[in-house]
């Protein structure tokens, strides 16, 4: 290990969208904490406007689903052995893999070869498909700092050194435009409830969810008229993937959520966002036919949205493949829109979750305190 530097060189690595966001907060973080830093690694537009310096970016790296990855096989070989030669050219203090297991659990196994300490930041969700790994991850980092309540114990008992630091959702302030504003730049009525549409934000998903999902809208607004549907865009994404719905869209996803009456959701973080938005919703989600049939054989958890892990109960109504069709989502959807027993159930529920996302009272947001466990590890590896 090198001569830690008092400016220390952090290698930070994310391939998707949320672990985009995320980083760049942890960026900014690590920033206020040491200015002169060198930050560099994967990631996307947020961590590059934070400052890191990018070796790949994440529209190259979000990539769903066992048999999308066996088509880009060879473009991430390339981008391990890119990472292990500038893991060997120039050791960094530091690296910290945020999510993204695939390619970030065998980073942080280089990384470990050449006695580089490794900061784990939201552990990938080996719990949900495959448990052994559990131990694996616990092998290839010095620390994990995790962002789900329930992960501490699972893998504090396999012998990580494991921290819930609350979830960073958290810490994103409300949006800042009122209602009345944010509705007139959409042409909305603020007098009327608004239907959130979330089909996510990779141009697969979108491709398979945009279409159930705006026709399921489109039942729910013939039987209640005074529903207005919006589509959250995901960023850089084409137009012509929302096909020829005349709904509108905004690339404002948090800001959608908090002015919504309920959602509809792909699984993934936007089932917590709602959660912590107050937003009842209905999670659907449709993947290739082979990835499915192998996430059935791996698959090791009774729920599939996060928001209902978080809950350890079937909040939120999940539709998975086939039976995402615009008749069920709307049938589902319907009651969280009106005052119904459904909706109390929902909202008592989300509170829920919301109380368990937050780390312990008096604690720092989660990238102040994932930027103290990196300061502890640098100091113990000088």
């Amino acid at each position: 290990m090198p001569p830690q530097r008092s400016a220390p060189r952090i290698f930070l690595s994310a391939g998707e969208p949320s672990g985009d966001h995320h980083g760049a907060a942890l960026a900014r973080s690590l920033r206020q904490r040491w200015p002169g830093a060198t930050l560099y690694g994967l990631g996307g537009p947020r961590m590059a406007a934070e400052g890191v310096e990018l070796m790949a970016h994440v529209d190259d790296l979000a990539v769903m689903g066992f048999a999308e990855v066996i088509g880009r096989l060879p473009f991430f070989i390339n981008l391990l052995q890119q990472a292990r030669d500038s893991l060997r050219a120039s050791p960094p203090d530091l690296v910290i893999p945020i999510d993204y297991p695939g390619f970030n659990m065998r980073l942080a196994r280089m990384a470990q070869n050449r006695h580089i300490p490794v900061l784990y930041y939201i552990a990938p969700q080996v719990w949900a498909w495959h448990r052994s790994r559990i131990h694996d991850l616990a092998d290839v980092t010095d620390a994990l700092a995790l962002i789900l309540p329930f992960e501490e114990k699972l893998f504090r008992d396999a012998g990580a050194n494991a921290h819930f630091v609350g979830h960073p959702l958290l810490d994103s302030p409300p949006p800042a435009r009122p209602r009345a504003e944010f509705c007139e730049s959409l042409g909305l009525d603020p007098e009327r409830p608004i239907l959130a549409l979330f089909p996510g934000s990779r141009r697969q998903e979108v491709e398979r969810l945009v279409a159930p999902f705006t026709a399921a809208a489109d039942i729910v607004m013939r039987q209640m008229p005074t529903v207005q549907t919006v589509i959250a865009a995901g960023s850089g994404l084409s137009a012509d993937l929302y096909g020829s719905t005349k709904l509108p869209r905004t690339p404002d996803a948090w800001e959608l959520l908090y002015h919504a009456r309920a959602a509809v959701v792909k699984s993934g973080t936007g089932t917590l966002q709602a959660a912590i938005a107050d937003t009842p919703l209905v999670v659907g989600y449709v993947m290739n036919p082979l990835s499915y049939l192998i996430a059935r054989h791996v698959v090791e958890v009774p729920h599939v949205a996060l928001v209902n892990l978080v809950a350890d109960e079937r909040l939120a109504t999940e539709l998975i493949q086939d039976a995402v069709t615009p008749e069920a989502v709307a049938a589902e959807i319907l009651p969280l829109l009106q005052e119904s027993p459904a909706r109390t159930r929902a909202l008592d529920g989300l509170a829920r979750v919301r109380a368990r996302l937050h780390a312990p009272a008096g604690s720092p947001g989660a990238a102040a305190r994932v930027t103290e466990m990196a300061a502890e590890l640098m100091a113990g590896h000088r």
